[in-house]
């Protein structure tokens, strides 16, 4: 079975969702985070695994369910710190963020019989999951992370090491006001939109 890794930073104001700000204030985008996280890491505990990691940037709170192993993010870029936690793993595993609040059980769900890889497509250019069914930290170290090509790229190294790639759905990061918006639409019952509808309307009055 999986293992399943969630990388994130504690959801302190000023440190996360800083392009939140504005229209949100800090300490809003945080509780969106938060919300965010929470809603990532209760879909991650409901989806079959044999093991749940949360990489932290910080230090875990409430909002950390039981069933996971914390470990701390290493020094160094975005890509450092995912080859990282790859190499912490010695069988299949499959990697999110904590900006897709809208994922569910089902796409979570990795089935590596047949492919190598599993690569989830962000909007933004980026991706919000990627599985390896053999990790191997050299398949991102080097690969330009935060352009709008960087999906592009970490897709071209899987595919050029010669990995059977299975495509996921291209998801939206929650980066932006206008895409907290469009993720809250598509997941109406999640902390997230709840969080969400808060702060719109304290923002509103």
């Amino acid at each position: 079975m999986t293992t399943l890794l969630v990388i994130a930073k504690e959801p302190l104001p000023g440190r996360v969702k800083t392009r939140l700000t504005p229209p949100f204030t800090p300490r809003e985008a945080a509780a969106l985070a938060e919300a965010a996280l929470s809603d990532t890491l209760r879909v991650v505990a409901a989806t079959p695994a044999s093991r749940r990691v949360l990489v932290l940037d910080g230090a875990p709170g409430p909002w950390l369910p039981s069933g996971f192993d914390v470990v701390p993010q290493c020094a160094g870029g975005l890509d450092e710190r995912l080859a990282d936690a790859f190499a912490r793993c010695d069988g299949p595993a499959l990697l999110i963020g904590m900006d897709t609040p809208q994922v569910t059980p089902e796409l979570l769900t990795a089935d590596f019989d047949g492919c190598d890889a599993y690569f989830g497509p962000a909007r933004d250019g980026g991706f919000w999951a990627l599985g390896l069914a053999a990790p191997d930290p050299a398949l991102l170290r080097g690969v330009p992370m935060s352009t709008p090509s960087t999906g592009a790229a970490q897709r071209a190294r899987l595919v050029g090491a010669g990995l059977r790639v299975r495509d996921l759905p291209c998801l939206r990061d929650v980066d932006t006001a206008a895409d907290a918006t469009a993720v809250a639409a598509l997941a109406p019952h999640s902390r997230f939109a709840d969080r969400l509808a808060g702060c719109t309307a304290a923002v509103g009055r």
